[in-house]
């Protein structure tokens, strides 16, 4: 009880210092904690999807569609239970912004959420939907960023299909997981392709991407190789992948930014680690004399290090304890914020536990040195110092 009175007194000596060094350390802690989520949220969509789907596109580039005609012909493949076809539409909200901006899907409505039970909808207003060819589901974020209700109208500018498109909420769909991403529009395959067939027949029975479900994980690989074997030496030649391989392909696009967030988090850990050390150095320096009188009395060089190392972890936990307490608070106004730009921001065990490993990494390298220094001084020497 005496060893820890006296680290929090040697804590406390220099409040301004001391309260200078915390401060440094919570923004630290948070800044990492903040990036670390950052990255997180760039992988949800891997880290998200099901080992029971795979997606099969064109194998020269996503930007090629495929024949619709490959549905039913993948659906005959061993091992295939469900096929749904699925295009990116991206069109525009109000404008270009990215406040504005959510993915939108043009799938087959009744295959597809067949193959996403982490999607929850309610039972009638999915009839609802499935009634209305202009009907959409959006995500709960998605719902709540922009104010959708049921029977709110949502207007679009074509992008890649251009003209003005006009839709309606139908439903609303809750995440069944943490993980799951509440931030997309779905809405009806058929309405598109046959605007399509009106206003340009050439683009018209051409599918972006088929979402596969398969009845056995362990034959994902077969399957795949199934498929793209049936188009092989085809003008639209596939490439089958699991859902997450084809999440994490998108991510790798930006891969160098994910890699700069990453290396920006350390850096920032790093440069407190260098306030901290310099902290404690400053303090160990200025009491010298009394270590040097602990020993002279009795006290162990281990006693006089522990003192250093117990005061600089209690600096370096409160620290951290504050930082981490608000990483959630600042999390969720930093999502909000963003709107659907991060479907998912959801900080993580392993995000906190690595703010903790950092805060305790700080706390002893800072004190290593002054440490060292502090045992080994000499009673004279020590006595003769000037702080």
């Amino acid at each position: 009880m005496q060893f820890l009175k006296l680290i929090w007194r040697g804590a406390l000596r220099h409040k301004l210092r001391t309260g200078l060094t915390v401060t440094g350390l919570v923004v630290a802690i948070l800044s990492f904690g903040l990036l670390q989520t950052i990255v997180d949220a760039w992988y949800a969509g891997a880290n998200a999807a099901a080992p029971n789907r795979l997606v099969t596109r064109n194998a020269v580039s996503l930007v090629f569609p495929m024949p619709i005609n490959y549905r039913e012909k993948i659906r005959a493949v061993p091992g295939v239970q469900a096929v749904a076809a699925a295009n990116w539409f991206g069109g525009t909200y109000r404008d270009t912004t990215m406040r504005n901006f959510f993915p939108q899907f043009a799938v087959d409505a009744v295959s597809y959420f067949a193959m996403y039970p982490e999607y929850r909808i309610d039972p009638d207003a999915f009839h609802a939907f499935l009634r209305d060819r202009k009907g959409v589901v959006v995500g709960r974020k998605l719902a709540d960023t922009h104010g959708f209700r049921v029977g709110d109208p949502i207007p679009l500018k074509g992008t890649i299909f251009p003209g003005d498109w006009e839709f309606t909420v139908r439903a609303i769909y809750d995440p069944g997981e943490s993980t799951t991403d509440t931030s997309a529009m779905f809405f009806h395959f058929d309405y598109l392709n046959e605007t399509l067939k009106r206003r340009s027949p050439r683009r018209a029975d051409r599918v972006g991407v088929f979402v596969v479900a398969i009845d056995d994980v362990s034959r994902a690989a077969e399957v795949s190789h199934a498929i793209d074997e049936l188009f092989r030496n085809s003008t639209a030649e596939t490439l089958t992948e699991t859902e997450r391989a084809f999440q994490i392909g998108f991510a790798k696009q930006t891969e160098a930014i994910v890699v700069a967030i990453r290396l920006v988090s350390f850096v920032v850990i790093a440069i407190i680690l260098a306030v901290m050390a310099n902290t404690m150095a400053m303090t160990a320096r200025e009491r010298t004399a009394e270590y040097a009188t602990l020993k002279a009395i009795g006290f162990q060089p281990a006693y006089v290090a522990g003192l250093i190392l117990g005061e600089s972890l209690a600096i370096a936990c409160i620290g951290a304890a504050l930082g981490i307490a608000l990483t959630f608070p600042i999390g969720e106004w930093f999502s909000a914020q963003m709107g659907t730009l991060f479907p998912v921001f959801e900080v993580s065990q392993g995000t906190v536990a690595l703010q903790v490993v950092c805060a305790l990494i700080v706390g002893l390298a800072a004190a290593a040195l002054p440490m060292r220094r502090a045992a080994k001084v000499r009673i004279v020497d020590g006595l003769r110092a000037i702080g």
